[in-house]
């Protein structure tokens, strides 16, 4: 059976929750995000492996919570970054020689379903790098704000709404063109805000399977509102 990693980056601030503690910590359904959003990845039975970087001095409160867990696998803390970039790039360099396929997926995607992180799975097997993504809904305009004050923007072009796609996680890559990427990356001293964007460089195709408007990315206080909507929705289903 093949390998397969996952790498959740859990070493942000999460400033903009204005919370007392990172955004991964904060509390679903009583449970800290980053385990609510874990065990649901833990829900796709072809992952084997997953690594979490964190904040240095969470480890060990991390590893202590995940001891009570069982998810049937074995489950790393690493020490993250300062930026996600160098937190994925940590857990990436840990990952064993012989995995086939990584995935990355942020700790704060509580919502991700069994079927999406199959697809990208697969996707990923068979063309080398998948994402998940869903298509834009707003109309999208590039602007430029050098001279301006903060809180005003100039449009600059208005982008057409059928060829942008919002990215969402799992990413899913081979794990030789990940390495190669973040390498890459490294030796340019570029920094990107996902791992797709570290391929693309490498003139690498990168394609979208689609993913769900359910797959929120908590960030602000009203993304935790409307996740226990999700979850009471989820509920009333069963």
């Amino acid at each position: 059976m093949s390998r397969i990693a996952a790498i959740l980056p859990a070493a942000g601030l999460g400033t903009r929750m204005g919370a007392e503690v990172p955004k991964q910590f904060l509390e679903l359904d009583g449970v800290p995000l980053l385990l609510f959003t874990l065990r649901r990845l833990a829900e796709c039975k072809a992952i084997t492996e997953f690594r979490i970087a964190t904040r240095p001095e969470e480890v060990e409160g991390v590893q202590q919570r995940l001891a009570k867990e069982n998810l049937g696998r074995a489950v790393h803390v690493v020490k993250g970054g300062e930026t996600r970039q160098q937190s994925v790039g940590n857990a990436l360099a840990r990952v064993p020689a012989d995995t086939e396929i990584v995935l990355v997926h942020d700790a704060v995607r509580p919502f991700v379903t069994r079927e999406q992180v199959e697809r990208v799975i697969a996707e990923a097997r068979t063309r080398g790098a998948a994402i998940l993504g869903v298509p834009a809904i707003d109309t999208v305009k590039e602007v430029r704000r050098s001279t301006l004050p903060e809180d005003v923007a100039l449009i600059s072009a208005t982008i057409p709404r059928e060829k942008i796609v919002l990215a969402q996680t799992p990413q899913g890559f081979h794990v030789a063109l990940l390495k190669e990427a973040f390498a890459r990356a490294e030796q340019d001293g570029y920094t990107a805000s996902d791992e797709a964007a570290l391929v693309e460089r490498l003139g690498r195709d990168v394609y979208v399977v689609q993913g769900s408007e359910r797959n929120i990315k908590i960030t602000r206080p009203a993304d935790m509102e409307l996740a226990r909507f999700y979850l009471q929705q989820e509920r009333h289903a069963k």
